[in-house]
C-alpha cells in the first residue's frame, strides 16, 4: 500500500508552494505555461490531472524535473486505485501443479 494518507494533488502544491508564493494570478501563471486560464484553473483546484505535456510546462517554468511532478500524480493515481476494494488471486495458487 501506499500510504494511509491520500498524497497531495500535484496541482495544489504549484497553487500552494509556487503561484501564490509568487504573488501570481492564474490568468498570469496560464500566460507564462502557455495554456488557457480554464486548463491551469482545473490543475490548480483539482479537477484535471496533470499530464505529461502539462509537467513538462511546469518543470520549465519552476526549473524542476517533470518526473517530480509526474511521481506526484502516479502517487495519487495508485492511492485512489488502491481505495476500490479488488478481488485478485495470487499468481502461485492459480496454477495446479
Amino acid at each position: 500500500m501506499i500510504g494511509k494518507r491520500k498524497p497531495t494533488h500535484p496541482g495544489e502544491v504549484l497553487r500552494e508552494d509556487v503561484i501564490k508564493p509568487l504573488g501570481l494570478t492564474v490568468t498570469e501563471a496560464a500566460k507564462c505555461l502557455g495554456v488557457t486560464r480554464k486548463t491551469l484553473s482545473e490543475l490548480l483546484n483539482c479537477k484535471a490531472s496533470l499530464s505529461p505535456e502539462m509537467a513538462v510546462r511546469v518543470s520549465k517554468a519552476t526549473r524542476t524535473s517533470p518526473e517530480s511532478w509526474l511521481y506526484m500524480q502516479a502517487k495519487l493515481y495508485l492511492w485512489n486505485a488502491e481505495q476500490k476494494p479488488t478481488k485478485v488471486e495470487e499468481f502461485n495458487k492459480a496454477i495446479a501443479i
